[in-house]
Formats: C-alpha cells, sequence, structure tokens
C-alpha cells in the first residue's frame, strides 16, 4: 500500500525515467544539453533564450473508478474511519520546450518513444528510482528531499500503468490559459492507478 507520498512518488519516477532515457539514447548530440523538470508550466522560462527542456507537470488527479468502492470505507470502536484507500489516477502534461529550430519536437517525440516503451512501472524500477541518493559530504537529505523515497509506491497493490490521454484542442487551451503560461508542444498521459 502506498501512502500520502505517492503522488511525488510517481511524478519523481516519471521523470527519472525520462531523464535516464534521454541520457541512454544519447539525445544531448542531437539537441544540445536537455533538462527534465517537473514544475508548473507558468515556472519555466520561455523566449529568445529558452532552453531545451522536457517538463512532466501533474495537473489534476482524479478517483479510479475500477477501485472506488473496493474494501469500503469502515469505522472502528471508538468511531475513527480506516481502510479504502483512496485510488487516483493522475494526469499529467508532458510539454517540450527549446528555442532553436525543431528542438521541441525532438524532445518530445523521444520523451513519447520513451513512455511507450515503458507503460507500466515495475516494482523494481520504482525501488531504483525512489531510492536516496548518497548524501554529498556523508551527511543527511534534508527532509524535503527525502519524501518520494518513503512513498511505499513499489509495494502497492497494483502495478501504475501508463497511457496516453487524448485532450481536445480546447481543453489544451482551457489547461494552457489557466496555468498562465505560453503554449508550447504538449502530449496527454494518465497514470494509473496510485493507491494513497
Amino acid at each position: 500500500m502506498s501512502n500520502a507520498l505517492a503522488i511525488a512518488g510517481v511524478t519523481a519516477v516519471l521523470k527519472g525515467l525520462l531523464n535516464n532515457g534521454l541520457i541512454d539514447h544519447d539525445l544531448a548530440s542531437a539537441v544540445g544539453a536537455v533538462t527534465v523538470t517537473a514544475k508548473p508550466p507558468d515556472l519555466i522560462a520561455t523566449g529568445p533564450s529558452e532552453t531545451a527542456q522536457l517538463n512532466l507537470f501533474m495537473y489534476r488527479a482524479t478517483e479510479n473508478p475500477g477501485w472506488r468502492n473496493v474494501d469500503l470505507p469502515a469505522v472502528d470502536a471508538d468511531g475513527r474511519r480506516h481502510g479504502n484507500p483512496p485510488p487516483l489516477n493522475l494526469h499529467y502534461l508532458l510539454t517540450a520546450y527549446g528555442a532553436a529550430e525543431f528542438q521541441a519536437e525532438i524532445l518530445l517525440g523521444y520523451a513519447m518513444h520513451l513512455l511507450r516503451e515503458n507503460p507500466v512501472l515495475g516494482r523494481d524500477a520504482i525501488r531504483a528510482a525512489l531510492a536516496p541518493p548518497a548524501p554529498v559530504g556523508g551527511g543527511e537529505r534534508p527532509p524535503g528531499c527525502q519524501a518520494p523515497t518513503a512513498a511505499d509506491l513499489a509495494d502497492q497493490v497494483e502495478l501504475i500503468k501508463l497511457s496516453p490521454e487524448s485532450l481536445s484542442v480546447e481543453d489544451l487551451s482551457r489547461l494552457w490559459t489557466a496555468c498562465g503560461a505560453k503554449y508550447r508542444p504538449t502530449a496527454a498521459y494518465q497514470a494509473s492507478v496510485v493507491l494513497v
């Protein structure tokens, strides 16, 4: 069973998957240095000095209909609720940035290819992606940096599956307007199911 840190854990695993995949495919030789981030689109610097970047933004979490009524909530003798973890589908925008001609399109194509090659986040891949790195200088990692590693995401019953989502032009327009950012080439994905 995952815990409340599972949403951040899924995002961290996907970010690592994209980053490692771009390194493995030596994409830097085609488009230069590439950064993979997980930020809201309005925090990404755009314009003439825009850097080559992939951004993964979790814009929505919805309840998974297939798991919604599994293990209905129960109440113990003291009236405290227990059981029934919320089953979530996480919805992501995968966006490519780049100032050079065709840079964003190349990045988005590679990223979509990587996610198609990895439609299921396996337990070993999750553990490896969320394993705490060795601290620099032998010190402890700050508490905020430890959060995704404690998600217990690899131990949940259901494996997490990735699938592309089809968003209409109107849906994309609304999302980008709500984010207050300039539109860039984007693909939408769903990660399902995360048992928090």
